[in-house]
């Protein structure tokens, strides 16, 4: 019997790897809609060789682009915010949420109304609306699965524990570009050397996002909101080689952890395939040959999004929402070379601080309305932080 899926970020580093194990058994699977942005070509391709119901891109005016990149094919194509929404409407078993930033918001909300699994790579969803996805979930019956490697690992290892003898979860980071430059030369990182990770095979915004550890920021605080974990019981460790994905720390001191090769088709395959383990095209690891696993703590001078993590995790409520959107707004900044790279922990902190003279971070949002307005409030208010700030 052949699954319904869907691809939200299709074209992205996450949704590219996982139409490649899809493209792998393609009579497994019936293929209900693929979403993309401005890779226009890339998309009309998944869609051409999974045989797609439907294509969407996030962009209107790119519908006619993708219009004729599908030419003499029976593929629907639809474009803009609603499409995406709408696209998500479409009954699907399992529904890949790897649109990046608040824009994965909505169309994940919409796939859980089908009962299905959401495999979720948008950490933004839980960043800001936490409470109110896993409410959702449970409403309809939904399946959230964890795809950040990080949160993979960790749900991995929970695998017939009781949460009651959890002690800590330790997420690791590799560090980024950054880990062993003086504070002097961040402040001067250029755009091209914040892009190149060391470990990873990233798109720009993510690659930006680990170098200044926002990234990892971001999974301290989805490790607190899915795994409904203290705060104070999560921990960020470095580990330069991302052998090691995250480990888990039982009452008793015993510490499990998820070893693998930094591939995101071990995190995507176990979400496809859960609750059963197949056979995945990763490369397998050879021990003797790795010979040490090194380990160090962060920096939180060199790294400050850490700490205003913990902060945003002590206050709960809207502080998440507010912390992701004046991040993508900063990076943005970052990217236009308005600001410099140590200038986007600056941005943040200070649309923290000012937004929390306006309104109290920890009330809850109540619904995805009042996130989306406290968004749209946080990515205001940072722009003219980072104006302020400008070079």
């Amino acid at each position: 019997m052949t699954r319904r899926i869907s691809i939200f970020g299709s074209t992205g580093s996450i949704g590219q790897n996982t139409v490649d194990l899809i493209a792998r058994d393609p009579d497994a699977y019936d293929v209900v809609a693929l979403t993309g942005g401005a890779n226009i070509q890339l998309l009309a391709e998944q869609a051409r060789s999974l045989n797609a119901s439907l294509a969407v891109t996030a962009y209107d005016d790119r519908l006619e682009d993708l219009r004729s990149a599908l030419t003499g094919t029976e593929i629907e194509v639809a474009a803009g915010a609603q499409a995406l929404c709408d696209a998500a409407d479409r009954p699907a078993d399992w529904v890949m949420s790897a649109i990046v930033g608040a824009a994965g918001l909505y169309p994940g909300f919409a796939a859980l109304r089908h009962g299905g699994a959401l495999a979720l790579a948008n950490k933004e969803s839980l960043v800001t609306a936490g409470p109110l996805l896993l409410a959702e979930a449970q409403k309809h019956s939904a399946r959230i699965l964890p795809v950040d490697s990080e949160h993979s690992a960790v749900f991995q290892a929970l695998v017939g524990e009781d949460m009651d003898a959890v002690e800590r979860i330790v997420i690791t980071a590799s560090g980024g570009p950054f880990r062993d430059w003086p504070l002097e030369a961040i402040a001067k990182a250029t755009l091209a050397e914040a892009v190149a990770h060391p470990n990873w095979d990233m798109g720009q915004r993510i690659s930006i996002d680990s170098a200044s550890m926002f990234n990892k920021a971001l999974e301290l605080i989805e490790t607190r909101e899915f795994f409904r974990i203290d705060p104070d019981r999560i921990e960020a460790v470095v580990h330069p080689g991302s052998i090691v994905h995250a480990l888990v720390g039982f009452k008793d001191g015993a510490l499990m952890a998820h070893l693998g090769a930094p591939d995101m088709r071990h995190a995507i395959g176990y979400a496809l395939h859960w609750p059963e383990r197949r056979d995945l095209p990763v490369s397998r690891l050879d021990l003797a040959a790795i010979g040490t696993l090194s380990f160090e703590h962060p920096d939180e001078t060199r790294f400050p999004a850490l700490r205003l993590a913990r902060e945003v995790m002590a206050t709960g409520g809207r502080a998440g929402a507010v912390f992701n959107a004046a991040k993508e707004a900063a990076l943005d900044a970052f990217i236009s070379g308005q600001i410099g790279f140590l200038d986007m922990a600056a941005v943040v902190e200070a649309t923290l601080e000012s937004i929390d003279t306006e309104m109290s971070l920890s009330i809850p949002p109540q619904s995805l309305d009042c996130v989306a307005k406290v968004d749209h409030l946080a990515r205001h208010t940072a722009r003219n932080h980072a104006a302020a700030r400008s070079h």
